[in-house]
């Protein structure tokens, strides 16, 4: 890769440090892609023990980019995302990949398919991993910023990806907990 691809890489991707996100992180600080995007990677490293049939480099990979097409659009809250927004942001991010010089665009399209067809292990894995850390995010915001229909998608988003695993169902469960706890303590 040259230089000046590198450097338009990263300035576009630097753009998901203010790109905002639903939850807060702080009384006044709204998270941005960029917090969930670094967490989402966190959460794959930290795991790469548990998942040793499946290639975590790639998730990994996975995690770090999924939410670069969110540079171009911003982030939409899964409760008001159509699917055509999916598909504008999928289609600016294939775009953008084939502007880049060969091997990166060939690695980072073949990458983005995979992704998007959540066929693979790792595909699976990575998706799993980004709606857990959005419902952890969610738990570590304060009450007040939930909405009422949040209360009950806090429970059951993320729900049919991590099915293909007991660890990461076993997961989920501890984070329902975490969220009746959350709940019961804020009433």
């Amino acid at each position: 890769m040259e230089t000046n691809e590198l450097l338009e890489i990263l300035v576009q991707a630097g753009k998901l440090k203010q790109a905002k996100r639903h939850c807060f992180v702080e009384k006044d600080r709204q998270e941005s892609v960029a917090d969930h995007s670094y967490r989402v990677a966190l959460m794959a490293f930290l795991l790469k023990n548990n998942f040793t049939d499946v290639d975590t480099s790639k998730v990994i990979e996975m995690c770090l980019i999924h939410d670069l097409g969110e540079s171009f659009t911003g982030d939409i809250p899964t409760f008001e995302k159509k699917q055509e927004d999916g598909k504008k942001e999928s289609q600016l991010m294939v775009d953008w990949i084939s502007t880049f010089s060969e091997p990166t665009r060939a690695q980072w399209l073949a990458l983005w398919q995979e992704m998007e067809a959540q066929e693979s292990l790792e595909a699976k894995l990575y998706k799993a991993l980004d709606k857990c850390e959005a419902i952890i995010s969610h738990n570590e915001s304060d009450l007040s910023t939930w909405l009422d229909l949040e209360y009950d998608l806090q429970y059951s988003y993320g729900k049919k990806e991590v099915a293909f695993s007991d660890f990461l169902v076993q997961l989920h469960a501890a984070i329902d907990a975490w969220t009746t706890q959350k709940i019961q303590q804020g009433k």
